[in-house]
C-alpha cells in the first residue's frame, strides 16, 4: 500500500511540474509522450494552433456551480475564466466535452447558471453527469436538460473519423464510493462498438475514472474491466474523465486515461490526505491548479495531442 501511495504521489508530481504552463500529449500507437508544452512547440509539435487540420474539442470539467467556500468562494467567476481560454484559442474548438460536476448541489437555479455561462462560447457541448448532479431525483433533471430525455443516460456519436462515448458511472456508488456502469450499459457499449474497425480512434468520456486510481477514496469505477475489454482491439483509446480535479494519466496497451483539473477548486494527490475533497490552496496559486482541456485529433495520423492550461 505504501508504495502505491508513493507512487501516486511521485505521479501526481510530476505532472504537476509542467501544470503552470500547460502539458502536451502525444499518442501514437498506443504510446503517450509528454513534454512542457513551450519545449513541444519549440521541438515543432502539434498543440492547438492553426494548420492541423484536424478535429478539435476542448474538455472542461468539475464547475462545481454553486460552490462557495473557503477554496473557491467564486466558481462562476473562474469558470467564466475558462471559457475566456477556450475562446482566446487560435482556432475554436468544434466542440465541448463536459465530464460532470456541473454543479455542486444539482439545484436547478445551478443548472441555469452552468448553461448561461457555456453559452457564451457559442458551441456544442455534450455532457456527462457526476455524483453531485444526480442528487435527490437520480439525475432526472440532469438527464432531461442535456440528454434531450431522463432515459438517455449514455450516448455516442462520430465526428472526422472518431467515434465518441459518453458513459455514466455515477448513478449507483458502490462501498467506499466506487462508480458503476453497470450491466445494461456494458451490454449497450459492447453492442454500440460491434462491427467497428479496430483503427477507428475511440474517445470515452465519463466522470469518474475507468482505471483504479487510488480505490480507497473511490477513484475508480468497479465494473470497469468488463467495459474495457470491448475497447481494447482498437488501435487508438483515449478515456478522459474528471472527479479527481488533477491532471494524472495512465497508459495500457493501445489505451490513454486522462483525469482532468477542475474549474472550482483542486483536491490533493492521491494518499496525500486523509480524505478527498475541496483543498484550499493561497490565492496567488489557485488558477494555477484549474483549467481547461484541448484536444485535437488528426485524421489518417493516428495520433492525439492533449494541451492542459491552466487559468493562471
Amino acid at each position: 500500500m505504501n508504495d502505491d501511495i508513493d507512487g501516486g504521489r511521485r505521479q501526481f508530481l510530476s505532472c504537476m511540474a509542467w501544470v503552470g504552463t500547460g502539458a502536451l500529449w502525444t499518442m501514437s500507437g498506443g504510446v503517450l509522450k509528454g513534454a512542457p508544452i513551450e519545449h513541444a512547440m519549440a521541438m515543432g509539435g502539434h498543440g492547438m494552433g492553426a494548420g492541423m487540420g484536424g478535429l478539435r474539442f476542448a474538455q472542461i470539467s468539475d464547475t462545481h456551480i454553486g460552490f462557495d467556500k473557503p477554496a473557491n468562494t467564486d466558481v462562476t467567476a473562474t469558470l467564466r475564466e475558462a471559457v475566456a481560454k477556450i475562446k482566446a484559442a487560435p482556432e475554436p474548438p468544434a466542440f465541448i466535452l463536459h465530464t460532470g460536476d456541473l454543479t455542486h448541489l444539482s439545484k436547478p437555479a445551478e443548472f441555469d447558471t452552468l448553461q448561461q455561462v457555456l453559452r457564451e462560447i457559442s458551441v456544442p457541448v455534450f455532457y456527462v453527469p457526476g455524483e453531485h448532479d444526480v442528487l435527490g431525483d437520480n439525475g432526472s433533471d440532469f438527464f432531461a436538460r442535456f440528454n434531450g430525455t431522463a432515459d438517455r443516460k449514455w450516448y455516442s456519436f462520430d465526428a472526422l473519423g472518431a467515434h465518441f462515448i459518453a458513459l455514466t458511472n455515477v448513478l449507483d456508488l458502490r462501498a467506499g464510493g466506487l462508480g458503476r456502469l453497470g450491466d445494461e450499459q456494458i451490454d449497450w457499449l459492447e453492442k454500440d462498438l460491434r462491427g467497428r474497425s479496430a483503427s477507428t480512434p475511440l474517445i470515452v468520456f465519463t466522470h469518474m475514472p475507468l482505471w483504479d486510481l487510488y480505490p480507497e477514496w473511490g477513484w475508480g469505477t468497479d465494473d470497469s474491466a468488463r467495459a474495457l475489454s470491448y475497447v481494447k482491439r482498437f488501435g487508438s483509446v483515449t478515456v478522459l474523465n474528471g472527479h479527481v480535479h488533477q491532471v494524472l494519466q495512465k497508459v495500457e496497451g493501445h489505451v490513454s486515461f486522462h483525469t482532468a483539473m477542475s474549474t472550482a477548486f483542486p483536491q490533493p494527490a492521491p494518499g496525500t490526505a486523509p480524505a478527498p475533497g475541496p483543498m484550499k490552496v493561497p490565492a496567488e496559486m489557485l488558477r494555477s491548479v484549474l483549467g481547461v482541456r484541448e484536444i485535437t485529433e488528426t485524421r489518417g495520423h493516428g495520433s492525439l495531442a492533449v494541451v492542459d492550461r491552466t487559468l493562471a
